[in-house]
């Protein structure tokens, strides 16, 4: 078990030592694997004078040596992949496999960013006159505050800390109170890679106190945020204040479309994979299915016969497929998901229940039958449930998946191009997965349309997120 002490991290200190406690509890035990520090006014004022002393130098170093660095803690998180990915499992649940996954991807983002800081390109523009020269030049935004979920606590933060780091700003992390540790983690092997003092801070504490300081500080100037969209909009609205630059990525509800040409086994093999990540708590797992009604009963049996082999249990177990909930509330959540749809006329195929045994456990569930009335095709379940509906044309399913306020991520699965492309255009979503059930990777845009979010992480449009655009008109005399 874990015994970690955090520490909030200002300016290349780690203080606090005699702040009040917050216990971290495992969800799959209910032990506490550890502590960290609430932290006061006063430190949340330190943590953005001291990003705000290290901007100048950190954006006049040259995005060369930047990368060097990044590099360094890109080698170091690699190093320690292990420990790092107990330290997720052991805080927020997921199965030691899927955290050894999250580490990957989380190192991927900084050797992305450390390659792309190097490729912030400007632009001449032809003038209109001879004695006109017109430059567009790329600069840093300035002091970033970062604010993580707790279902990716390393992903989420190198996907918002290395694009920030390698376009030359400076960053105050606020990470999620149900998974601390492990962006403690990730700042001590930053530290050890020489990120210079101040341009990474670490505050944990309140999330309403530490959230309303950072977005109401005209010295911050950009807000990165992935959470609840309820979440996002306070923020947002906080952030108007002094017209803060937004980064959000909120909540979704993903709808798959099955089309009746495809190979059943591997659509069901992606939609599992996809669904049941971190039991169902991910913002782009397949949320609802709509399945051609010609393949609906054979597809459902072989959901049913793949989800049935699925193992339930705490995240260490290295034969774990699904862990448990972060907590009572979202097992209480899902569990009402379930019984609404029953109500409503669905059937439970397999599983349908939770239990509670130290944490909070819900079985791998498919429910067939599922209509749009119900909770379960309207809201965002985040629990191991896969509703799945019949329809009868391509665009039945486009009009009934696009009937959302989310429009994250979305997927299709048909072997004809023509279908694909016209489906894949006409689903109103940030992300689509065309026979693919896990299309996140560093060098792609990640975001969403509608209430989703704003903006785009990963990829070139992630590093722009970290820029401004200056214009300068040169005269000559």
């Amino acid at each position: 078990m874990l015994s970690v002490e955090g520490k909030l991290y200002i300016n290349g200190k780690w203080i606090g030592q005699n702040l009040p406690e917050i216990e971290v509890m495992n969800p799959a035990t209910g032990e506490c694997i550890g502590t960290i520090r609430k932290a006061g006014e006063g430190h949340i004022r330190e943590a953005i004078y001291a990003a705000n002393d290290a901007f100048y130098a950190w954006s006049k170093t040259s995005a060369h040596k930047r990368a060097l660095v990044l590099m360094k803690w890109h080698n170091l998180v690699l190093e320690h992949k292990q420990v790092i990915a107990e330290t997720i499992t052991e805080e927020m649940g997921k199965p030691i496999q899927e955290a050894l996954g999250e580490v990957e991807y989380a190192a991927s983002f900084i050797s992305w960013y450390a390659e792309e800081g190097k490729r912030m390109y400007g632009r001449t523009i032809p003038a209109q006159s001879k004695n006109k020269r017109i430059q567009v030049i790329k600069q840093p935004v300035g002091v970033v505050a970062v604010i993580t979920p707790w279902n990716f606590p390393a992903a989420m933060l190198t996907r918002k800390v290395a694009p920030a780091l390698a376009a030359g700003c400076t960053t105050i992390i606020k990470p999620a109170e149900e998974s601390p540790l492990t962006a403690i983690r990730l700042v001590e092997l930053g530290e050890q890679a020489g990120i210079p003092h101040g341009v990474i801070n670490l505050l944990t504490g309140d999330a309403d106190q530490i959230g309303k300081r950072l977005t109401h500080s005209s010295i911050v100037k950009k807000l990165t945020f992935t959470g609840s969209t309820r979440v996002g909009k306070l923020l947002m609205k906080q952030s108007a204040e002094t017209m803060k630059n937004v980064s959000l990525e909120l909540g979704g509800h993903a709808p798959a479309i099955v089309c009746e040409d495809v190979h059943i086994d591997s659509v069901v093999q992606a939609i599992v994979a996809s669904k049941f990540r971190n039991a169902g708590q991910t913002c782009i797992c397949v949320n609802r299915v709509y399945v051609h009604e010609s393949i609906y009963a054979p597809f459902i049996k072989k959901l049913t016969e793949s989800v049935s082999k699925l193992k339930v249990g705490q995240g260490l177990s290295e034969d774990v497929q699904v862990g448990p909930l972060i907590n009572k509330e979202a097992y209480e959540k899902v569990k009402q998901h379930v019984e609404d749809a029953q109500q409503h006329g669905a059937k439970v195929t397999i599983g349908g229940e939770g239990f509670v045994n130290k944490g909070y456990y819900f079985n791998p569930t498919v429910i067939i039958h599922a209509t749009d009335e119900m909770l379960i095709m309207q809201e965002e379940t985040f629990g191991p449930v896969i509703p799945v509906t019949p329809v009868q044309s391509d665009e039945e399913a486009v009009r009934r998946a696009n009937n959302s306020s989310y429009g994250l991520a979305a997927y299709l699965f048909t072997e004809s191009m023509s279908r694909g492309v016209l489906i894949s255009e006409q689903l109103e979503y940030g992300i689509i997965g065309w026979n693919d059930g896990a299309p996140s990777i560093a060098e792609a845009p990640f975001g969403g349309m509608k209430e989703s979010g704003i903006g785009r992480e990963g990829g070139i449009e992630g590093l722009e997120a970290y820029l401004e655009t200056k214009y300068v008109s040169i005269g000559l005399m």
